[in-house]
């Protein structure tokens, strides 16, 4: 079980910082650029993940894979609960965040698609199955400045 007050230290800090960097260093590697021991690094690695202060895990570029089409989608929802209406969009294979949002869109969706074929049976076979959505609002991105998949606040 997660301590309430847990505050990683310098040592937790640099293990992240490493592994940003590279996820798959190995525990040994880890110890000797820390001045520490395997074991102490493995015990600070699983400190940090119960504690939920971090995940290791592997993230796919979009455009790296064949994706060339980013979407941003504004949905207002009309007569259900939008948090159901995004739960239910979160299960789609294209949709790779969904956020409840305030303002004039009750969600908003981030989608991947290898082509506007793709997009169109996207939008108007699986989007449209989905009871609730009342206006969509569709912006094509044309030109990616930043996409940081390990952006994360400093602890």
């Amino acid at each position: 079980m997660a301590e309430e007050s847990f505050t990683p230290d310098g040592l937790d800090r640099e293990i992240i910082a490493l592994l940003r960097r590279d996820g798959r260093m190995s525990t040994q590697d880890l110890a000797k650029r820390l001045g520490s021991t395997p074991s102490t690094v493995r015990k600070r690695i699983r400190s940090l993940e119960e504690n939920g202060v971090m995940r290791v895990v592997a993230v796919t570029d979009f455009a790296a894979a064949g994706f060339d089409l980013l979407l941003a989608i504004g949905i207002e929802v009309e007569d259900r609960n939008p948090e159901a209406v995004g739960r239910e969009l979160a299960e789609l294979p294209e949709v790779f965040s969904v956020n409840l949002t305030t303002g004039p869109n009750d969600l908003e969706l981030l989608v991947a698609a290898q082509s506007f074929e793709q997009l169109a049976t996207f939008l108007h076979e699986e989007v449209s199955q989905v009871d609730g959505i009342g206006r969509l609002a569709p912006a094509l991105a044309v030109e990616v400045y930043k996409y940081q998949t390990d952006h994360v606040p400093q602890l």
